[in-house]
């Protein structure tokens, strides 16, 4: 895929504001704006140092659009790769327009969502996977993801993909080489440190795909269902997780018939709070349609958090028990956090009877905020951020999670070969595939539907 055009975009959010940054890419991104652009000091970009900035005005004619900043960005030192040119402009919603046309009026086109990134892949400055990195980046909301996306932006998966790649493809090569050598009976390739190459390659790989169960989690955050009876504090405890009144808390049962969410960032990783409507028998259809949405929300729930109203302990009889012991049964799997709301209205004598009846209690008051941040700790303690603390490669995009259980499927048929004695090219054809699927991650094999996919998921001017 060669571009030749020169592309132009809004870089910065669309909207007014201080500033705005329109970007220009391509051959003739230096000429271009050298047409539009009058610099005080009467220079031309053109015969200006790479990496400087020039003020002056973009002119359309004899009218003046704006009095702007130019950056010069000098191939192949740009992010692309290609002569690029950074107007800041101000951030007028009128102005930003009128500079765009200005340039689609006189040669550019318009750049499509991820154009800059996949020029930027394609002149070889990011490999696929740093390009994808890029755009979790841009997206990331918390420390965590934050982190997991740099790391994998400076080329930490790359290189340890590209390591492995490339000594796997050495010891591929004397295979090949011992294929034209059949008749002789020669072996080019040590199968004992093969051997040991493949169970490295295996031991990586395995890890790297382990890794993806926490890369997901913080990626997308960790839904945490809040369940309970009608009027038990669910609202207030999402309000006070989030130090804002995002959901009605009313005195009157059933107020939340519908799914409330809202995530926050707890210690660096993101959580998706959903207040769930109250679990009771009703004959509202309404409310009915929420409870069964509840329990919709359970299911998609990595954390499940019970709250009780302590106050009514004593009334609620064995019932309690016995819904508690449902959903814990119901869902064996996913951590349960029980919580008895409003203990700031109880004695300590009340506390200590709750406490001995209901082990692994955890107390609240989501009115006054006892217990908030213990909750939050809590939350916290069920993420292993092990690997994250560190600094080891975590694995959050799912087509790269593919591609390595498929690479590993190759390397175990290369590993059971090996074991079996298979001959060389039987050996050869497995070794291949799983060449191809490391290739697949770093964009060194790759297709115009793969890219396509990708960058669509990109913003227009990244």
């Amino acid at each position: 895929m060669i571009l030749q055009d020169t592309i132009v975009a809004l870089a910065t959010p669309s909207g007014a504001g201080a500033i705005a940054v329109i970007r220009l890419s391509g051959p003739d991104a230096i000429h271009f704006a050298d047409k539009q652009f009058k610099s005080v000091s009467g220079k031309l970009l053109a015969k200006q140092k790479t990496h400087t900035i020039h003020l002056g005005h973009i002119m359309d004619g004899n009218k003046t659009i704006d009095e702007v900043l130019v950056s010069v960005f000098k191939n192949p030192n740009s992010y692309t790769g290609e002569d690029v040119v950074e107007i800041s402009c101000h951030g007028s919603k009128y102005i930003q327009q009128e500079i765009i046309q200005l340039f689609l009026r006189n040669g550019c086109r318009m750049a499509t969502a991820g154009e800059f990134t996949l020029r930027a892949f394609l002149n070889g400055k990011l490999d696929l996977s740093q390009a994808e990195a890029v755009a979790d980046l841009i997206t990331s909301d918390n420390e965590a993801s934050h982190q997991i996306a740099m790391q994998q932006m400076r080329g930490g998966f790359s290189s340890e993909i590209a390591k492995l790649r490339e000594e796997l493809l050495n010891f591929a090569s004397l295979i090949e080489l011992e294929l034209d050598f059949a008749e002789e009976d020669v072996e080019f390739a040590d199968r004992t440190k093969f051997k040991d190459l493949v169970e490295r390659i295996s031991f990586v790989l395995k890890r790297l795909i382990d890794s993806f169960a926490v890369g997901n989690v913080i990626k997308n955050g960790i839904p945490v269902a809040i369940v309970g009876e009608p009027n038990v504090g669910k609202s207030t405890l999402l309000n006070a997780l989030l130090n804002e009144e995002r959901a009605i808390v009313s005195e009157i049962a059933g107020t939340t018939r519908d799914t409330v969410e809202d995530e926050i960032s707890i210690g660096g990783m993101g959580f998706r709070f959903i207040d769930t409507a109250g679990i009771r028998e009703t004959q509202d259809v309404v409310e009915s349609i929420g409870i069964k949405k509840t329990f919709e929300k359970i299911d998609q729930a990595q954390v499940v958090i019970y709250l009780f109203d302590s106050t009514q302990f004593k009334t609620l009889g064995p019932q309690f028990k016995v819904e508690l012991e449902k959903i814990k049964n119901k869902y064996p799997q996913k951590p349960l956090i029980i919580i008895a709301n409003k203990i700031d209205k109880l004695n300590e004598k009340d506390i200590s009877n709750l406490k001995s009846q209901i082990s692994n209690l955890e107390l609240l008051s989501a009115k006054t905020g006892i217990g908030v941040e213990e909750l939050k700790d809590k939350l916290l303690s069920f993420v292993n951020t092990g690997s994250l603390r560190n600094n080891d490669t975590i694995i959050t995009n799912s087509r790269h999670y593919d591609s390595l259980l498929k690479a590993l499927d190759e390397i175990q048929k290369v590993k059971h070969g090996l074991e079996s004695g298979l001959s060389g090219d039987l050996l050869a054809i497995d070794i291949r595939q799983a060449l191809y699927h490391f290739g697949e991650i770093t964009g060194e094999i790759t297709n115009d539907d793969l890219l396509g996919n990708i960058f669509a998921n990109f913003c227009i001017g990244k």
